[in-house]
């Protein structure tokens, strides 16, 4: 940090004024502060005092580190401390009556020598000054620009999100139930890994809907999404495919026994009678079961033998039916 110019510098020694009996030039000032010796020569090195070379000047004291800028500006200070009661001869040269003659040589250098040191110190400072502006600036800018980044990308993934999901049920769409199913069947064909695709209605929900309203509907449609989740396994994907229709994935499973479990389970949590409001509301699920590659190897053939297969579980009223080839026809 650089301290205020009428601050001592803590390591420079007053130096003795010494002229010559001809009023030679100043002595070198020599500081305690180990191992720099500073002298006025060397500002004089750095500078040129023609005021057209002001700009040149600035730049070559530049090269001066700012510690001896300090040690320089104390040690012009100091020797201008000596000559205290120097007063102006009427041609304009500065004179002390001392008996030892006029002292001017040492008084114009120490002036001079100081005018160039301050010029490139207030350049130096407003360059400083300029280059934090630009830094601090840059650290807005790109604090700025990681905000936005954040925020595109939680953007983003929101909209990712809603785009794979039911606003409803926050369930797998449509959509993304059959890419999950796709990955599925790729996936199974090299380890031939066996899958299922299961298909519900909910018989006796649209009377409901129409008798109550949607509200208690769509609110029915969210405790029959959290039952059936609770039902499969963390591998296993279920979906509100539209309306009052869900799809289920399940992964590595196609014993018959199996099925028949899952399809009861399905069954029993789904038609437990609910409390929404003042209305204690149940609905009955009819159940399509197709399994791969029994019944078909692509998604789209797998979910068609599913859905017909649930049409013969409401026709039938037999809570969930495999498909077979009776209902290809």
């Amino acid at each position: 940090m650089i301290r205020h110019a009428s601050d001592p510098a803590p390591w420079v020694k007053k130096p003795a004024l010494q002229t010559s009996q001809g009023g030679g030039s100043a002595p070198p000032l020599v500081t305690s502060a180990p191992p720099r010796t500073l002298s006025l020569d060397r500002v004089a090195a750095a500078v040129t005092l023609a005021p057209a070379n002001v700009a040149r000047s600035a730049q070559r004291v530049a090269d001066i580190p700012i510690r001896d800028w300090e040690v320089l500006f104390c040690a012009v200070k100091d020797r201008l401390g000596l000559a205290v009661g120097v007063g102006q001869a009427p041609d304009g040269t500065h004179e002390r009556r001392s008996g030892s003659g006029v002292v001017r040589g040492p008084i114009v250098e120490c002036v001079q020598a100081l005018n160039r040191l301050h010029g490139a110190l207030l350049h130096e400072l407003d360059r400083c000054e300029q280059l934090e502006m630009t830094l601090f600036d840059t650290q807005t800018a790109l604090a700025q620009a990681r905000a936005e980044l954040v925020g595109t990308q939680a953007g983003e993934r929101r909209a990712r999100y809603l785009a794979a999901h039911d606003s409803l049920t926050s369930l797998p769409n449509r959509g993304f139930f059959g890419e999950r199913l796709e990955r599925a069947l790729a996936h199974a064909a090299p380890q031939r890994q066996a899958l299922a695709v299961l298909y519900l209605d909910l018989d006796g929900f649209k009377p409901i809907n129409d008798l109550h309203g949607h509200a208690v509907g769509d609110e029915l449609l969210r405790v029959v999404s959290a039952r059936l989740s609770r039902v499969v396994r963390a591998d296993d994907m279920v979906s509100r495919v539209g309306g009052d229709e869900f799809a289920c994935l399940l992964v590595n499973l196609s014993d018959r026994e199996q099925l028949i479990q899952l399809a009861g389970k399905m069954f029993d949590v789904v038609t437990a009678p609910c409390l929404i409001g003042a209305h204690k509301l149940s609905v009955r699920p009819s159940i399509g079961i197709a399994v791969c590659p029994t019944d078909g190897t692509t998604a789209e053939a797998l979910i068609r033998c599913a859905d017909a297969a649930m049409y013969r579980a409401k026709r039938d009223q037999t809570g969930h039916a495999f498909f077979d080839q009776s209902l290809a026809t």
